[in-house]
């Protein structure tokens, strides 16, 4: 009992520290205000393809979905919906993109996953969420629970030492 007494309070004085290093909080992610412009990017598919905002919106509107990763059961959910939606979008001339800072071998497993057929983007370095303001660091406690609970791996889908969202 006071092994288990000790490992929680290590976790949670550890996670405590851990989270007054945060570069950024979830809450303070706002994303881009109703008709704010962004500027176009480009970045890898999970065909290896480079991908243009500017060259996709020449053809009609884009989706533009942002998700955790493969291990984000929620996120999976989303976007199994929107698969289901994606005939009516692309009917009306719209182009689905989804975004993740997971390198390309996980943007695989979310592929299996939620069957989706539409493109899927790999943000190295977050420089598409960082340019929609939706960029955050999640605490100790939430990647801990995240990777429990979860089963996320961090330190291999992401390419930095603190994996934004």
């Amino acid at each position: 009992m006071k092994s288990i007494f000790i490992l929680i309070s290590f976790l949670l004085f550890s996670a405590g520290g851990y989270a007054q290093k945060f570069e950024r909080k979830a809450e303070d992610a706002e994303g881009l205000s109703v008709g704010e412009k962004v500027e176009s990017f480009s970045a890898s598919d999970q065909k290896g393809n480079t991908f243009r905002l500017d060259q996709a919106l020449e053809e009609g509107p884009v989706v533009l979905i942002f998700y955790r990763g493969h291990w984000c059961p929620v996120c999976n959910r989303q976007l199994g919906k929107l698969e289901a939606e994606l005939p009516r979008i692309t009917e009306a001339g719209g182009t689905v993109v989804a975004v993740s800072p997971e390198k390309p071998d996980y943007i695989e497993k979310t592929i299996e996953k939620t069957g989706a057929s539409y493109t899927l983007l790999y943000d190295k370095d977050y420089q598409i969420s960082n340019a929609f303001d939706v960029t955050y660091l999640p605490g100790g406690l939430t990647r801990t629970a995240y990777s429990l609970a979860l089963g996320s791996d961090f330190n291999d889908a992401y390419d930095d030492d603190k994996p934004k969202l």
